[in-house]
């Protein structure tokens, strides 16, 4: 059946890929360690060049790189003959792929990088290869077989560049004692990011948009207080600005069931008190840690003379990307 073989050459893909991968495990030895090394003692930065497919591996590689401490940075080799390769500074690493250890785009520029004095690490199928030959070090990155069928499109050879490049990313970040912080600081935008570097002082609400209301208001008051800022709460403090309790859209449920008069019960009379507080230096997924396990959907923000400055509810973390 037509369906059953589809199915069987996507296995015999992801087989050769995994083997082309597998493969790589016996060549991770001293040229490896070397490149390692030469990379660590970079000065400059780490410029990553390939072509065609394997320029799509090297810019993966060089934004790995970058992303995780290692500053660095994709040159087309194309581009780098009609000025791209001023680019490369003597104080910079160049990373160059190529399958075969012969293309044309390369070899050109490698006599302009040795004149630079710049370290060439080579990444190619073929230890025997000119590329490979003029390297500093060399990373045997050859396959056995490519997955596809007729043996043409770059299938296991890309991906075992990829891994090879991963595999130096990786060893390079642990050598260095790259954190999560340090990832966050890379990548401010993504939702990693905002965990570690939001704190609740960035996304709470402050000021006039801070619900509040003194203990001696009644609770039809304090609703209205609730509905103008609109995050399901209000805060009861005293003439200092200090916190006396919380008033949420649970409490009101509550008040309801037990049919208050909210024109004549007084807000002290309904609120909660002892109420959960933070600090605005705490980070965002810490407050939000605390209201999942207190189990509830908002916090107010004191500062250290316990006077409210701020509030939050689950609606605010979750725009800000948190939750």
């Amino acid at each position: 059946m037509p369906e059953n073989h589809l199915r069987e050459m996507g296995i015999a893909v992801l087989k050769t890929e995994a083997k082309s991968i597998s493969d790589l495990v016996s060549r991770i030895d001293e040229h490896f360690v070397k490149a390692c090394q030469l990379m660590l003692a970079c000065t400059g930065r780490i410029v990553v060049t390939g072509m065609g497919k394997s320029g799509h591996i090297a810019n993966k590689i060089a934004a790995t790189l970058a992303s995780t401490g290692t500053p660095a940075f994709f040159m087309h080799p194309g581009e780098a003959s009609h000025g791209d390769l001023g680019m490369i500074t003597p104080q910079d690493v160049v990373i160059a792929l190529s399958n075969s250890g012969t293309t044309e785009e390369i070899i050109s520029i490698v006599p302009l990088i040795k004149r630079l004095g710049v370290p060439l690490i080579a990444m190619t199928g073929d230890t025997q290869s000119e590329l490979a030959q003029e390297a500093d070090i060399h990373l045997d990155i050859s396959v056995e077989k490519e997955a596809c069928p007729l043996g043409l499109a770059p299938t296991a050879s890309t991906t075992a560049s990829l891994a090879m490049g991963d595999a130096l990313a990786v060893a390079l970040l642990d050598r260095r004692g790259f954190t999560e912080q340090d990832f966050a600081q890379s990548h401010p935008g993504g939702r990693l990011g905002r965990r570690l570097l939001l704190h609740i002082g960035d996304i709470m609400h402050t000021g006039d948009d801070i619900p509040r209301v003194s203990a001696d208001v009644t609770l039809s008051q304090a609703m209205l207080e609730m509905t103008r800022a609109g995050i399901g709460m209000t805060a009861i403090t005293n003439g200092n600005e200090e916190v006396l309790g919380i008033f949420t859209d649970g409490d009101l449920r509550r008040v309801f069931e037990d049919r208050i008069d909210p024109h004549e019960a007084l807000i002290d009379s309904v609120m909660t008190r002892h109420c959960t507080t933070v600090k605005a230096d705490i980070l965002a997924a810490e407050g939000l840690k605390v209201m999942q396990e207190k189990r509830i959907n908002s916090l107010l923000v004191i500062n250290d003379d316990q006077q409210l400055i701020g509030a939050l509810n689950m609606h605010t973390l979750l725009r800000s990307g948190v939750a």
